[in-house]
């Protein structure tokens, strides 16, 4: 007897891996304070490290991931990149993530299966 394949996935839903990955880009507090920042404008590393007080290192890598994720893009200008939201949805899934904490009085803790233990 043959094992029933996987159902089809439903035409345009989102993969879970791709959405996991995604929210995975959000899953840390120094790339939303980075994506808050962008939401002000455009900016280079040194802007951002000066705000936010962390490592050229630090916003770089963040920055990576962000751009891995497909949520920031940069562009070069002169000897720097400057850093922008990639799209307004962004913006969006942001001020939704801000009303969802509201909402749940901000309880949000990481569950025990994620490795890291709650908050």
């Amino acid at each position: 007897m043959m094992a029933d394949a996987p159902p089809a996935p439903t035409p345009g839903a989102v993969d879970a891996r791709s959405g996991a990955a995604l929210f995975h880009g959000l899953a840390d507090p120094a790339r939303l304070a980075i994506l808050d920042h962008l939401a002000l404008g455009e900016h280079r590393v040194v802007d951002l490290t000066a705000h936010l007080g962390l490592a050229q290192s630090t916003v770089s890598a963040h920055l990576a991931c962000l751009r891995g994720c497909g949520l920031v893009v940069s562009r070069p200008q002169g000897r720097a990149s400057v850093h922008s939201i990639a799209h307004p949805e962004v913006l969006e899934l942001l001020r939704a993530g801000e009303r969802l904490l509201a909402a749940t009085g901000s309880s949000a803790t990481l569950c025990p299966s994620s490795g890291e233990g709650a908050r």
